[in-house]
């Protein structure tokens, strides 16, 4: 039976959303395009008929759910908030790419890596576009380091089996950043 347009590009748009969660919470290398298509509710037949391999799977995953994730608006203490909550951090599949993948990127192919890299300029161009009270090379370094000390603090939240201290990097994460944003310089 012939599939639709529509239903091809459904059927491609499930397959990423599910890729996409497996790998945020199990890793690249610990999911199997079987798996994948299982979750997606569709046959390991029907993979090729979308990409070309698993690393093709990778690459447009990736893409997929950092354009996702690079949405939303100027408020920087909203999101910072939200990134930087234990919520987040007990949510892998579900969370943020970057803070779930980042380490194991440099193993991917060179469009893995480039998916990660324009996910990662978005992110920062994101936090920039909410600090316009700075001047240009200080909204970019408070958009690269608040970005890089959420992502870490993530990953160290969630590498941890004390919650206390997994919570306490959260929550100090969090205050360093407001009290960088605060400090504005004035002009």
């Amino acid at each position: 039976m012939k599939v639709s347009r529509e239903q091809m590009a459904e059927n491609r748009r499930r397959i990423l959303e599910v890729a996409s969660r497996l790998f945020r919470d199990k890793g690249f290398e610990a999911v199997s395009v079987a798996e994948v298509m299982k979750a997606a509710g569709l046959t390991h037949g029907g993979f090729y008929g979308h990409f070309r391999s698993k690393d093709d799977l990778v690459a447009q995953a990736l893409a997929h759910v950092l354009a996702a994730d690079s949405g939303g608006g100027g408020d920087l203490r909203g999101y910072v908030d939200a990134y930087l909550s234990p919520r987040h951090r007990d949510n892998a599949a579900g969370g943020c790419p970057t803070a779930g993948l980042a380490a194991t990127i440099r193993h991917q192919t060179p469009a893995a890596r480039s998916a990660m890299t324009e996910g990662l300029r978005s992110q920062i161009d994101r936090i920039e576009k909410a600090l316009p009270e700075l001047d240009p090379a200080d909204r970019r370094r408070a958009a690269i380091g608040s970005w890089a000390a959420m992502v870490g603090a993530v990953i160290l939240a969630r590498a941890i089996d004390d919650s206390v201290l997994s919570d306490e990097i959260l929550e100090q994460t969090r205050a360093w950043i407001d009290a960088g944003i605060n400090q504005v310089p004035v002009s």
